[in-house]
């Protein structure tokens, strides 16, 4: 195996270099007039320092690829089976519209090298996702496309002055074929140069015995101009050095947008790569933040007072306060104070880590309907390729063939889908949403129930007191004193309804499990908890007109002379749970509530939320049948839970919502996640994806439409190679400016017509 010319390492097949990497240095050594370093070094240059494998939970290795030499969808798609196939590989998602692989592999069966290797050896490169790494690349690839459009326009300019007079025969035959070898000269660097994407994908797509976009392209570029230039060297015939140079010029136009439109797409997951993508700190140091600096990794204050825009992660636009404890998220802003933080995650462990690698993977994923699309797209070359041989030999004209190759658009179809479906992950992450499946978004177009859990999802599962209940002589205020005392040594969610400071002196305090809390308050004993933990203290059961009503939703307080208190708590309703829920029966979904909880205090939300299907005491089992009838009736279920008992459930359902504070197990099986806990998040994503898919129709409809009308046009003679050449790139420019559409509309469409409140400022 022949070695790398800058480093040494091995470099596959005939390539004179192991990587993109080194190829760039060493030709920007000869371009700087350094080539002597070569001669005089003594040793080859240093080797590329093996990047980190990110170790996922399942005890895997996981990286983000940027992937090179890249030219249409049918690349992707091959590289995707390449990855997958290799032993070792157990799950490879590529996304089209940023051009990078999330692979995650066993680390025992195979390397990252040996995976890089096996892209190599089918044509492309890879290489682990570096911010600056993928500028450059993209940077190089921009400046070189540019100079093939530059290279083609001015060919087909020149090449048409000079066809012009032979179409309106204004020359004599001397003049004409003098303005034929001019032609061809002209044409050549069009070919030769700005036509090489279309002839390189075509030879690799030759050697995999495939057929993909770019070998239509070249046999009609390259039929074209052969027998163009036979008619030149004989003297005799037609030439088409115009439409060559032109159609050339179309093709990578129309290349160069969808480029432009893919970069614009994937901008919106960008920031939250880059910032997993540092690796300057590690864990346990100290680092200092100064106002309006980002957080560079997940941490803890040590020292100082401060808020944080964090935005970038949850699309929560107000600033969060942090002291002394608090922890901070790499990527978040700090906004007025300076913070001294001790670094307890870097690089691939962030926050922002794990929600780029969910927001990639979910971006790669595609609903069902794209795969088809793309499978249509596949199955379309072959029937361009013969509609192409048996319309050129049947009509005897090779430029009807030409035609037929040129004006099928397989790419539209192969475009329909990817940019629609980055945006949207896009959008959705700015309203603190992290579309973790792109296969969700159909399930959402089409759904038409929503099952809610209740605790964590309609209520923050954060509990408080209702109402303090007296039992003895004892004032309410007195009551919360010795409540809240107790509970101070408890960790128990109950505990954190009473909050704040201790104000009683509290001697040997004892934790009961499952009961309560016991300890010694001004020298009595004085338990709280539930009725029998209570009983068992006081020795009577308690009294009171309240009696009848007591149940699970009452923690008590008594002391050894007998009961004092009871504390009717509650879950707390969500701000916008009133609101969703009006929202969502607006656009007519069927609402069910699927609670964990005791049937009357289920039943009882239900009621104040308006929501008629409603079933309590529910085991996950349970959760999971009742979900199984709804599917069974030819119901779309989306399911929105929170707890770790969810995510049997949250798996079983079309598509699930997680919110982002709840069990890691649930936000793992869960479709969409809530990163900011804000359940405006789930009338904003079927919004958006109603739109989304409504888009990728509109532009998969489109590419069908087009193809079924053009290629019998083309083969009956009515399209010509230069209009041919027209219609694709408009084909291709339609789908790309319909995917670019908005996903949300306009503010002002859906303000009142009555005129906004003057701000403060403006008086």
């Amino acid at each position: 195996m022949p070695a790398c010319f800058h480093c040494g390492l091995p470099a596959a097949g005939s390539a004179r270099f192991c990587c993109a990497g080194c190829e760039a240095v060493a030709s920007t050594i000869a371009a700087a007039g350094l080539d002597a370093y070569y001669e005089t070094r003594t040793a080859p240059a240093a080797r590329p320092e093996a990047l980190p494998e990110i170790r996922v939970p399942a005890g895997l290795s996981e990286v983000a690829l940027v992937l090179e030499r890249v030219r249409c969808a049918a690349c992707l798609w091959l590289i995707e089976r390449v990855l997958t196939r290799h032993a070792g590989v157990k799950q490879a998602v590529v996304n089209y519209a940023t051009r990078r692989a999330l692979v995650s592999w066993d680390p025992h069966r195979t390397s990252l090298a040996r995976i890089i290797a096996a892209l190599r050896a089918v044509g492309y490169d890879a290489c682990p996702y570096a911010p600056r790494r993928e500028d450059e690349l993209e940077r190089l690839e921009r400046r070189a496309a540019l100079w093939r459009v530059f290279v083609a326009a001015f060919g087909a300019m020149q090449v048409m002055m000079y066809a012009f007079p032979a179409y309106v025969d204004e020359v004599g035959p001397e003049a004409e074929q003098v303005m034929r070898w001019a032609s061809l000269l002209i044409t050549l660097p069009v070919v030769l140069f700005s036509a090489t994407p279309f002839f390189s994908g075509a030879l690799a797509e030759l050697r995999q015995r495939r057929i993909g976009l770019d070998t239509p392209i070249a046999l009609g570029l390259a039929f074209g101009f052969v027998a163009s230039a036979w008619a030149t060297l004989a003297g005799s015939g037609a030439v088409y050095f115009d439409s060559i140079s032109m159609l050339a010029f179309l093709l990578l136009g129309a290349r160069f947008l969808e480029s432009e439109a893919r970069r614009r797409a994937a901008r919106a997951l960008d920031p939250l790569l880059r910032i997993s993508s540092l690796e300057e700190l590690s864990t346990g140091q100290i680092v200092r933040i100064a106002p309006g600096e980002r957080i560079p990794a997940d941490g803890v204050v040590l020292d100082g007072a401060s808020s944080a825009d964090e935005s970038l992660l949850t699309g929560e636009s107000r600033p969060v306060a942090k002291r002394v404890g608090d922890e901070l998220a790499g990527g978040a802003v700090n906004l007025e104070q300076p913070l001294t933080m001790r670094v307890t995650r870097v690089g691939a462990d962030t926050r922002a880590a794990a929600i780029a690698r969910l927001a990639e993977r979910g971006t790669a994923s595609k609903p069902r309907l794209v795969d088809a699309a793309e499978r249509v797209a596949r199955h379309l070359t072959w029937v361009v390729l013969l509609v192409a041989a048996a319309a050129g030999l049947y009509l005897g004209d090779a430029w009807v063939a030409i035609a037929v190759l040129v004006v099928a658009c397989p790419c539209a179809l192969a475009l329909a889908a990817p940019i629609v479906l980055t945006r949207a992950s896009g959008a959705l992450l700015a309203h603190g949403v992290l579309l973790t499946r792109g296969r969700a978004l159909d399930a959402l177009a089409r759904a038409t129930d929503v099952v809610f859990d209740k605790t964590g999802t309609l209520t923050t599962g954060r509990l408080s007191v209702r109402q303090v209940i007296r039992l003895a002589g004892i004032d309410e205020s007195a009551a919360l004193a010795l409540a809240r005392s107790l509970e101070q040594s408890s960790r128990h969610p109950v505990a954190h309804a009473f909050g704040g400071e201790r104000t009683l002196q509290v001697a040997a305090p004892r934790n009961a499990p499952g009961e309560g809390v016991e300890a010694t308050i001004q020298g009595r004993r004085v338990r709280i908890g539930t009725e029998a933990f209570c009983q068992e203290l006081c020795g009577v059961p308690p009294a009171g007109p309240a009696h009848p009503n007591f149940d699970g939703s009452f923690v008590f307080l008594a002391d050894e002379n007998g009961w004092l208190a009871a504390f009717e708590l509650e879950d707390t309703l969500r701000p916008a749970a009133a609101a969703l829920v009006s929202r969502l029966k607006a656009e007519g979904l069927a609402l069910h509530l699927a609670s964990g909880d005791r049937p009357e205090v289920a039943a009882a939300l239900a009621r104040d939320l308006w929501i008629g299907d409603c079933a309590g005491a529910m085991s996950p089992q349970d959760k999971y049948r009742y979900l199984e009838r709804l599917q069974h009736e030819g119901r779309v279920v989306a399911m929105v839970g929170d707890g770790l008992n969810d995510a049997p459930v949250l798996a079983r359902a079309d598509v699930s919502f997680a919110m982002g504070g709840g069990a890691e197990a649930a936000q793992l099986k869960a479709d969409v996640v809530l990163l900011n806990d804000s359940l405006e998040g789930i009338s904003t994503t079927l919004r958006l994806a109603r739109r989304a898919m409504r888009l990728i129709r509109q532009n998969i409809a489109w590419a069908l439409a087009y193809n079924a009308l053009a290629l019998p046009l083309a083969a009956m003679g009515f399209i010509g190679p230069w209009e041919a050449a027209l219609a694709m790139g408009a084909s291709s420019l339609t789908v790309l400016l319909n995917a670019l559409r908005p996903l949300e509309q306009p503010s002002w469409k859906s303000s009142t017509s009555s005129s906004p409140s003057p701000s403060p400022l403006s008086s």
